[in-house]
């Protein structure tokens, strides 16, 4: 038996597999509560890469930032697809594991095999025209973005000129959602009901799954929608993109677009926030140097909404960090553990308002998120017109009493409650220097939207003055 020192001990390099070495499981307490002491106790004992239990499903978790870029840059030798997975092969995976039906949607950040390519290239189509910012789209997606976030501000000022208020779910989180089904093309304000059970799913209640069986429906019948008339929205240019796309195919790359547009940004809006309003004075002078974008990278650095990435699977036997890879195992990328490896970490200067890039946020390799421009740019827009909005901002709870959830996927707030004090309303900028109609016509019509069921909810939200 061959034997090598990690970081945190003695580590076997013999013929043991995954499944007999008696995993610890990951989704503890401790990790719902504070992840980076969970992802540094595994690295003391297993070194950059560990043995972890997921809900009664061994895997491999990768804590190094050195070996998170060998598997994500290399995917011939650690390819994504569940038909490489050799326990789900063997029948081994449970039929009611908890998290089979989040990895069973066949979409693109799933998707393996030779499908996998044609269907990138559709969707590296699709979005430049909202990536591009010379693009007319990409304008007047900027300009959509204000809209809808002025909407929710001035829906928050109801409650008075100063007031309190959950920015998570007044506004961090309908923003990207309406800005979605602007991306998606529901004709005014139609898609709301698709936008809360969207939020029914990522919550995990009892009623998510009715809600996901609902929301597929009503993708597919978008889907069908835009088969037949198509116009200028992403569904329409995905499909003149890649036309061989079932309506079936073409309803799970819109789910994928909407559930991660809709977390991942509205996770990054607040945390951005948080970063601002309670970080160093280095970083609100950032911010009002007009660097809104370095304020998030630092706090993507610090807080990556999509702590672990979707698995993927060793095509080979293959060394990694203390232990060798088995054919077909499961490989988890841990981008919060590798944001922590002293490696990485060492070596972003806390004191500057310049952030690194090297961050593993939007993953690294040929499979790196495809909309992370697309994302940036939403969130970018949203944090910069709250902080135009409000003459103040500050939270109503110490930022270490925050309540958190987490997930095997991703890690945002429950609730950003805060106290603010309301600018006068501003004239609304475009995105373009052009005129404020542009933003105006992407808004639907005001009484339909006040019988939305989305907006009925978050007029419900709406506090009263302190």
């Amino acid at each position: 038996m061959d034997s090598q020192w990690g970081d945190g001990g003695s580590v076997d390099l013999d013929d043991t597999r995954l499944e007999a070495l008696s995993p610890q499981p990951l989704l503890t307490r401790d990790y719902e509560t504070r992840p980076a002491l969970v992802y540094e106790r595994l690295r003391q004992q297993h070194g950059p890469v560990a043995p972890v239990d997921l809900l009664g499903v061994p895997a491999w978790l990768v804590l190094g930032y050195r070996e998170a870029l060998q598997v994500l840059q290399d995917d011939d030798g650690f390819p994504k697809g569940l038909e490489n997975w050799r326990a789900r092969s063997e029948g081994r995976v449970p039929a009611d594991w908890p998290l089979g039906p989040s990895l069973e949607v066949n979409h693109i950040l799933i998707q393996g095999g030779p499908g996998y390519r044609p269907l990138r290239m559709a969707w590296d189509v699709a979005l430049k025209p909202f990536q591009d910012p010379r693009h007319p789209q990409a304008k007047r997606l900027k300009a959509a973005v204000t809209a809808y976030a002025d909407e929710l501000i001035t829906l928050i000022g109801q409650g008075g000129k100063t007031g309190v208020a959950d920015l998570s779910a007044q506004f961090s989180r309908p923003l990207p959602l309406m800005v979605a089904s602007h991306l998606l093309g529901f004709p005014g304000s139609q898609g709301d009901d698709a936008l809360m059970d969207m939020w029914r799913v990522l919550d995990a209640g009892p009623d998510a799954e009715a809600a996901l069986e609902r929301l597929l429906a009503t993708l597919a019948e978008l889907a069908a929608t835009k088969l037949k008339k198509p116009g200028d929205d992403f569904p329409s240019y995905l499909l003149a993109a890649h036309p061989d796309l079932s309506l079936d195919q073409l309803a799970r790359e819109l789910f994928m677009l909407l559930g991660m547009t809709s977390d991942h940004v509205g996770i990054l809006i607040s945390n951005t926030v948080v970063e601002v309003i309670s970080g160093e004075g280095s970083v609100r002078a950032s911010l009002s140097a007009g660097m809104v974008r370095e304020a998030m990278n630092r706090s993507v650095m610090r807080k990556p909404p999509l702590v672990n990435f979707v698995p993927r699977f060793a095509a080979a036997d293959t060394p990694l960090g203390n232990y060798t890879i088995r054919a077909g195992d499961p490989v988890w990328v841990s981008p919060g553990a590798a944001h922590a490896d002293p490696l990485f970490a060492d070596h972003v200067a806390s004191g500057t308002t310049i952030s690194t890039r090297a961050h593993l946020s939007w993953g690294a390799g040929p499979r790196q998120c495809p909309s992370r421009e697309l994302a940036s740019t939403v969130a970018a827009a949203g944090v910069g017109r709250l902080f135009e909005r409000f003459d103040h901002l500050a939270l109503a709870l110490p930022a270490d009493q925050l309540p958190w959830r987490s997930s095997p996927f991703m890690r945002g707030l429950r609730s950003l409650p805060v106290r603010y004090d309301l600018s006068a309303a501003p004239a609304r900028p475009s995105a373009d220097g052009s005129a404020p109609e542009v933003a105006e016509e992407v808004l639907p019509d005001r009484s339909a939207r006040q019988r939305s069921s989305l907006w009925r909810y978050l007029t419900g939200l709406i506090r009263g003055g302190r």
